[in-house]
């Protein structure tokens, strides 16, 4: 009886695994995944040669205390690594999460469109496999592009200004290595901060079945909640959007770390992964497909 059901197990797995490299492979050959990576990867670029340009005749590269976002590209001529942290503050607010929501939107309406939905559930998948195969996909997504970004980053910044110790938000020095390390921690929290907007997409990909319908729906809720974020009459509903909490990162970078506000940021994109995820869950199981 044991063996009958490890015999039965070890198929399950295999064939999940099969599908979750094919799905990774199909998304990644994808012209347009590549079209968005290359976009990504060009804004620190863009910022680096700028920031380099504008620094030439010895002015500064920017205003600010560094204490936040955009703050960081004051530090940027000073020290490389900066760059990771003032890129990644670039694409949060719109680059990443388009990225992220052209992905998850396309995910299961793509299929529907294309006509392949069908094909998927009539191998041994399941409709819960396939649906945890296809976020498994755009959180996969999500780690790629934020990666792209800061190693894009890191690239532009050793090449066009000096390396060395870091000072900190705080005032103190921390040593490179150190550095390295911290950009690493502050990209996997980018990464984990789109998780809301990852579920959310994959949501609108179950209620219809144009590719092009759900993409669309998922960027313009994206804009249209970007939007509300800096309506000050609004300041009550602010701390529920899932981009609230997305610049909270630049706390990593204070000594010692503030933990409240990406603390705050991660619980709410992990209620946002539950809530909608369990919302695309009940619909794509309940969902009568025809394509």
């Amino acid at each position: 009886m044991l063996q009958a059901d490890l015999a039965v197990r070890a198929p399950r797995f295999v064939w999940t695994f099969g599908l979750l490299r094919s799905e990774l492979v199909t998304t990644f050959r994808r012209w347009r995944t590549l079209a968005l990576l290359g976009v990504l990867a060009a804004v620190p670029i863009l910022v680096g040669i700028a920031v380099k340009l504008e620094t030439q005749d010895g002015g500064g590269a920017g205003r600010g205390d560094g204490g936040g976002g955009p703050a960081f590209i004051a530090q940027i001529t000073n020290n490389g690594l900066f760059l990771v942290f003032t890129a990644l503050a670039a694409t949060l607010p719109f680059f990443l999460p388009m990225a992220i929501g052209v992905v998850a939107g396309d995910s299961i309406a793509g299929e529907a469109s294309g006509g392949t939905l069908r094909y998927l559930l009539v191998a041994p998948a399941g409709r819960t496999r396939l649906l945890l195969t296809k976020y498994a996909t755009v959180m996969t997504f999500c780690v790629v592009a934020t990666l792209v970004v800061a190693l894009s980053a890191l690239t532009v910044g050793a090449l066009l200004f000096p390396l060395g110790d870091l000072t900190t938000i705080s005032g103190t020095q921390i040593s490179f290595a150190e550095g390295l390390g911290r950009a690493l921690l502050i990209a996997l929290v980018v990464a984990a901060s789109l998780v809301g907007i990852a579920a959310l997409g994959l949501f609108i990909s179950t209620m219809t079945s144009s590719g092009i319908a759900a993409m669309a729906t998922t960027v313009g809720l994206l804009i249209t909640v970007q939007i509300l974020d800096q309506i000050p009459q609004l300041h009550a509903l602010q701390p529920y959007f899932f981009s609230h909490y997305w610049l909270s990162f630049a706390d990593l970078m204070r000594e010692p770390v503030y933990w409240d506000d990406l603390v705050k940021n991660l619980g709410l994109q992990a209620l946002y992964a539950a809530v909608f995820g369990s919302a695309a869950w009940a619909r794509f199981t309940a969902k009568d497909i025809t394509a």
